[in-house]
């Protein structure tokens, strides 16, 4: 035992050890071996030597040779159907038709439902010329798998090329017990219009609706009627199919089909008629082709009213399906109305209108309400332009004030435009408790404007004081309403009352507009040519701020006030606004008065004043800093433009420093170019 055991691990080879493990230089791939053995040719095998039969022994030899192998593979497996189909046709190509009818017998008892055996059993009967056989075959291949479409198609098609008609039609006759599918049915009607037998096709065709009660089916028995001339007979199958489907199960095409059939028929009245009632119960949805087809037959033969009727409630129910997939889509409602008011009676308007104005925005925010609002505007406009209705637009423009949630947020126009209405209609009171109302609920810029416009209109100007009081109570920072109500006691005559409301007005602690309201002042006292007074507002104004608009403003009202010493006076104001901007650091504000004054001095100074505000003009120098990013990073370096005043430069002896430095710079550059180049020079001396 042990020397068998060592016996057996001497035969074991040894495994070789790889010593360079280093992948090959060339590589090469499975496809490139397939290729070269491909190429070599290495698995072809030499084809077999033919075989030459000369007498019937060694016929018999050889048939009962390729039949053992035959059956050999059909015992081996017998369900392989192919191996049967090729011993079938190996006997049918040796003439020997019996024995291939008994291999197909045979393998019909293995599996009697492989079809493509069928198929070559009757194929082999018909190329044969055996046709009782082929029926035979057909017969038995119908009854056994009668839901096997080609066996039927085959036999009828035998029967109707050996010209059995009647035979073929009985075959149909077999088959449509069936209820096979819709092909077959429209192989049959084929087959009866090919021998000109309409009646029979029509009863086929009666059958047909009913096992497969399709839509389009319904249609091509109506098609067949019309083209063979029947027309009575097609529009019956349209009425019929119409009944048939009923109200539940409507489809677009019928009617599409039955109105062309119609139009085909020059019944005009019957298409409209069959388009309306059509589109008065299918779902818009759905609707669209019938829609599409009935706009282009009023645009063939309708008049201009059909064509705008079909366009108008196409496009409404466009906006129905809109609004209803997103009630809060205001701009699909203004859309709808629009369409609506210009072709529609006053009640379907209004009917729109208050499903609109149902669609209150879920959040009380402003921003959600400013498309809204404009709902009930449109409604209040329409009842009082359109409808003519006083009373309604009143009841609209109440039941949007009550509405809207004035704590919150308000809207100053619908309160401005109801007041306007209850004027057109001479209701002043009404007007005017509307827009107190609004004031005590809600007061705003815009309703005090408003509410003082109206009085001003109406020329009560005792309630435009009051309302202006009102106002100023509710917004004291408001320029704008300090300067009109002044401007309204200007216009009264009231001149010290109006001086005393601009007095209040620049020492109220907050103002939007300071600058607006002290220039309104100083226009003010210019146009009453009081030039004290409006020295002593600059004076009072320099106080608060030293903006350079204003010296030069206050030096131009010296120059245009025409009384002697004007000049001298614009000058000192001048001289005055430069001494106290020596220390402003906006040098731009500097030189904007220094150009200022320049310009005064061209037009009316002498040589000597002008030298004098040049000499005060600065340099403009070009310097660099650093620039910084957000995060605080250095960004690289930027040029910008500084002016240097001549005080500055004396103040700063660097200054004096630098330029002589950029002097002696320059001379050297110029005395460079000169060595560089003398005989240049020489040319320049000789010339």
């Amino acid at each position: 035992m042990a020397a068998s055991t060592a016996a057996g691990k001497q035969r074991i080879p040894k495994v070789a050890k790889v010593k360079n493990k280093a992948p090959a230089e060339v590589q090469i791939t499975a496809e490139q071996l397939l290729r070269e053995a491909k190429e070599r040719e290495l698995e072809l095998l030499p084809p077999p030597p033919q075989q030459k039969i000369t007498d019937e022994e060694e016929l018999n030899d050889y048939k009962l040779r390729k039949r053992k192998t035959f059956e050999d593979n059909i015992r081996k497996n017998r369900t392989v159907i192919s191996n049967w189909i090729k011993y079938a046709q190996w006997e049918e190509s040796l003439k020997e038709i019996q024995r291939a009818r008994s291999i197909y017998e045979r393998a019909l008892d293995v599996d009697y439902r492989n079809i493509t055996l069928w198929l070559k059993y009757a194929e082999m009967e018909m190329k044969n010329r055996q046709v009782n056989h082929a029926r035979n075959i057909w017969d038995r291949a119908i009854t056994t798998l009668p839901r096997v479409n080609q066996f039927w198609y085959k036999y009828t098609y035998m029967e109707e090329m050996l010209g059995n008609i009647a035979g073929a039609r009985q075959v149909f006759e077999r088959w449509m017990e069936w209820q096979p599918e819709e092909q077959a049915w429209h192989s049959y009607i084929n087959f009866e219009l090919r021998y000109k037998e309409v009646d029979r096709a029509r009863t086929i065709y009666e059958r047909f609706v009913i096992v497969h009660p399709d839509v389009k089916n319904w249609i091509k028995y109506a098609r067949f009627e019309e083209k063979h001339g029947y027309f009575a007979h097609a529009r019956k199958v349209y009425e019929r199919a119409v009944e048939f489907f009923g109200d539940e199960h409507m489809d677009e095409h019928l009617y599409v089909a039955f109105a062309k059939f119609e139009e085909n028929q020059k019944e005009f009245e019957r298409v409209r008629v069959i388009y309306k009632y059509a589109l008065d119960r299918i779902s818009k949805q759905e609707a669209q082709e019938l829609f599409k087809n009935y706009t282009i037959f009023e645009k063939k033969f309708g008049d201009r009213r059909g064509i705008e009727d079909i366009i108008v409630s196409k496009r409404r129910f466009q906006y129905e399906e809109e609004v209803k997939a997103n009630p809060h889509n205001y701009d699909a409602w203004f859309d709808y109305l629009r369409l609506v008011e210009s072709d529609a009676e006053a009640e379907t308007v209004r009917e729109v209108y208050e499903r609109a104005i149902a669609n209150v925005p879920p959040i009380q925010e402003k921003r959600h309400w400013k498309r809204y609002i404009y709902l009930w505007v449109n409604y209040a406009l329409y009842e009082e332009l359109e409808a003519k209705d006083p009373e309604r637009t009143r009841q609209v423009y109440q039941a949007s004030l009550e509405l809207i949630p004035h704590k919150k947020f308000t809207f100053a126009k619908m309160w401005l435009l109801y007041a306007q209405f209850e004027i057109r209609q001479k209701n002043l009171p009404f007007a005017r408790r509307a827009l107190g109302t609004s004031i005590g609920k809600c007061p705003k810029n815009k309703l005090f404007k408003g509410y003082i416009e109206l009085e001003l209109q109406l020329r009560e100007f005792d309630r435009c004081r009051k309302l202006y009081e009102k106002f100023l109570e509710f917004g004291p920072e408001n320029c704008t309403s300090w300067i009109k109500f002044a401007e309204l006691e200007t216009i009264l005559g009231d001149i010290e009352r109006a001086r005393a409301i601009y007095e209040l007005a620049i020492s109220q602690p907050r103002l939007d507009m300071p600058e607006v309201l002290w220039k309104s002042y100083i226009d003010f006292e210019i146009e009453q040519e009081e030039t004290e007074r409006t020295r002593n507002l600059y004076r009072r104004l320099l106080q608060r701020t030293q903006h350079v608009k204003v010296w030069i403003s206050f030096a131009q009202f010296e120059l245009s006030s025409g009384k002697e010493g004007s000049l001298a006076k614009c000058r000192q104001i001048y001289e005055e606004a430069n001494k106290t901007m020596r220390n402003c650091e906006e040098k731009e504000e500097r030189l904007m008065l220094l150009e200022s004054w320049r310009s005064f001095e061209d037009e009316f100074g002498t040589i000597s004043d002008k030298e004098r505000v040049d000499k005060l003009m600065p340099e403009k120098v070009k310097k660099r800093r650093k620039v910084q990013s957000d995060d605080g990073s250095d960004a690289g370096w930027e040029e910008y433009y500084d002016y240097i005043f001549p005080e500055d430069a004396a103040n700063q002896p660097n200054l004096k420093l630098l330029a002589m430095a950029k002097l002696w710079k320059k001379q050297q550059q110029e005395k460079e170019a000169a060595e560089q180049d003398p005989d240049k020079d020489i040319d320049e001396s000789e010339s």
